[in-house]
């Protein structure tokens, strides 16, 4: 293979975590250049438009150590073998958290493989001190007033922070679950 591997990281990231942000770094002792990504997948709702998220997430990699692998972030919306094809991509980064992310994962990459063969995907193991995370549990967390801090960067928490002060007050949010 001559010229840089190129590996694709994709996701809906919304928002980015710390778990996300770990699998990015660890990625780039795999390839050359790394390209996270972010899925506009409207079907998912997201939180943060396809713009905030790519936003978020270039100003957290930003922080990372990257091993001289240049790390770029860029919006995708279409099949996923399409856009890793498109940009020169030989690897798939994965995360994997648990045992039930295998599952979809390993039917996933079977499926990417019947699409383009040439095209490998890559599982990383979320260190211990991030498997639990997920960006629905901290979406959950936060709109209901609970510390994110320990899961997401400040940048994702002030914004994620700002998002939910435009819903009202989360302890009132917090009362009427309790009732």
């Amino acid at each position: 293979m001559s010229g840089p591997r190129i590996g694709v990281y994709p996701g809906t990231f919304d928002p980015v975590t710390n778990g996300h942000l770990d699998i990015i770094q660890r990625a780039t002792r795999l390839v050359d250049h790394l390209i996270v990504a972010v899925a506009r997948n409207a079907g998912k709702g997201p939180l943060f438009s396809t713009d905030e998220r790519v936003e978020m997430v270039r100003e957290d990699v930003a922080n990372l150590k990257t091993n001289g692998t240049t790390i770029e972030v860029r919006p995708f919306d279409s099949l996923l073998m399409h856009f890793v094809s498109s940009v020169g991509g030989s690897v798939i980064i994965r995360g994997l958290r648990a045992v039930s992310d295998f599952e979809y994962e390993f039917q996933m990459a079977g499926m990417n493989a019947r699409l383009n063969p040439t095209i490998e995907t890559a599982f990383l193991m979320a260190s211990d001190r991030h498997q639990f995370i997920s960006s629905r549990f901290v979406k959950e967390i936060g709109r209901l007033g609970g510390d994110i801090s320990h899961f997401v960067t400040p940048n994702v928490t002030a914004r994620l922070s700002t998002r939910f002060a435009d819903d009202g007050d989360p302890a009132k949010r917090v009362q009427t679950l309790k009732k």
